[in-house]
């Protein structure tokens, strides 16, 4: 069982910025970041395959939100700018076992437990 653990969350406010880490026990196929805002769905904020380096972050946080891969520690950093109140959220990191780039959440073998991210207005 991969372990995945993330840091870096915490309080900011409108405009801030904030950087998450994720470390992970093993190399997955491929690792991303995801987000849960309270009352909605679990959506992806961005996504790394670790062989063929493929980067995708969805087009609405494009320039506000970049991944890169973290090599020392198996894992991928989340960097955020110009937080907005709408990025309030719990913060996932998630790795799949094998296969290609894939977007869903259901779609993700290993979880961590979560960092939260408060942006006040």
């Amino acid at each position: 069982q991969v372990q995945l653990v993330e840091s870096g969350g915490g309080l900011v406010q409108t405009g801030g910025s904030l950087r998450l880490d994720c470390s992970a026990s093993e190399r997955t196929s491929s690792i991303a970041w995801f987000r849960r805002a309270a009352g909605k769905d679990r959506e992806l904020v961005g996504v790394i395959t670790w062989e063929s380096r493929i980067r995708y972050t969805p087009n609405s946080l494009e320039g506000r939100f970049s991944i890169s891969r973290d090599d020392a520690r198996n894992g991928i950093i989340l960097q955020m700018k110009n937080l907005q109140p709408e990025d309030t959220a719990t913060y996932y990191c998630a790795g799949r076992k094998d296969g290609g780039l894939r977007t869903q959440p259901q779609d993700y073998d290993y979880w961590g437990q979560g960092t939260q991210v408060t942006v006040s207005s």
